[in-house]
């Protein structure tokens, strides 16, 4: 098993992150992942903390004297057309060498013209799980573009079938996203998306000319994600996130890449999931491992002992909810409201 860390940018962070993965002795931890700068490409995420060249340089050999790998995300759904200009191929071009010359591992992205870029640098590409890798196709066309690893989209991290079908389509490894708890398919997913990768860039074709900012008035996609989960709490289990246990059964079918979703998250939160998703073991509310949105753990209460073996009956479920009903019921039984 690879765990795959998120890391807020900032050096004092990663030195946390390193320092108690010594102490806990959590070797399955190979790499950390955190944004690259705005200047150059907006993230597929909010970023708290975007580091410089040299920061990035100074903050790989530190994660390389504990033999940890350092990826940079760079996966704007929208980049606005600017990739495919001479400006930007040339700024793009640049800024790949400069990572390169910094010693990092690999990065991430989402668009298809920068994984072809990508093909002239020694480091690893890494497919972002924005660009939606849900089929064996799919997987198939980005290995062909020069993928090293893809993260698939996480509405299918519970369609075994599906996932077996791409480890045989594909010789590129898979990774699968852990503790991300977006609806299931979620009808805001790509919208919320293309927000982040414009208000995490000031390339977007949407600034204002004049105050090169986007001045939204709030997240709309996140607070209707909030909504539904709080009116009608049954969409909390299906979400597609795996339990720390359940790790075992992607092991099993030949996944071997765990990533941990939550870069914009306190220290203190990533160590906890670093250690349980280490670990493969959890007790108490699960709501505290899982991102997106993880203020939900202070309105509902999911005891993770109660979710054994449910694992059995998501592999193989169909997905046609209204006739199924198996997360209906099974949140009436490991789902309470946390009284105040």
């Amino acid at each position: 098993m690879r765990l795959i860390v998120p890391h807020p940018g900032h050096f004092s962070a990663l030195k946390e992150i390193m320092e108690e993965k010594e102490a806990e002795g959590l070797k399955e931890v190979e790499e950390v992942y955190m944004a690259g700068s705005p200047d150059v490409l907006g993230s597929g995420r909010a970023t708290l903390h975007t580091a410089l060249i040299e920061e990035i340089k100074e903050q790989t050999e530190y994660a390389h004297q504990h033999n940890v790998k350092m990826n940079i995300v760079m996966n704007a759904l929208c980049l606005g057309g600017y990739h495919l200009t001479f400006e930007g191929y040339k700024m793009f071009e640049w800024y790949f060498g400069e990572l390169n010359k910094a010693g990092v591992d690999g990065v991430t992205v989402a668009e298809p013209y920068l994984i072809e870029l990508l093909r002239d640098f020694s480091m690893e590409t890494v497919v972002s799980c924005v660009a939606h890798v849900d089929s064996p196709q799919r997987a198939e066309f980005f290995e062909d573009l020069g993928a090293d690893r893809i993260t698939v989209d996480t509405n299918i991290n519970r369609e075994f079938q599906t996932l077996e079908a791409i480890l045989r389509a594909v010789n590129c490894d898979i990774r699968v996203i852990v503790n991300e708890a977006c609806l299931y398919k979620c009808p805001f997913r790509y919208s919320h998306f293309n927000l982040f990768s414009h208000i995490t860039s000031p390339r977007s074709s949407f600034l204002n000319a004049r105050t090169q900012s986007l001045n939204t008035f709030g997240d709309y996609y996140f607070d209707k994600c909030i909504s539904i989960r709080v009116r009608d709490p049954s969409q909390i289990i299906r979400s597609p996130w795996i339990r720390p246990e359940d790790m075992k059964e992607y092991e099993r079918i030949g996944i071997e890449d765990f990533k941990i979703s939550g870069r914009a998250n306190t220290v203190n939160w990533i160590i906890n999931c670093m250690t349980a998703y280490s670990r493969q073991s959890f007790k108490g509310n699960l709501l505290e491992l899982l991102d997106c949105p993880s203020e939900l753990r202070y309105v509902f209460y999911v005891d993770n002992e109660l979710l054994d073996g449910c694992i059995k009956q998501w592999k193989g479920c169909n997905k046609i909810c209204d006739e199924c009903h198996y997360c209906d019921d099974l949140t009436s039984k490991v789902l309470r409201e946390i009284k105040k």
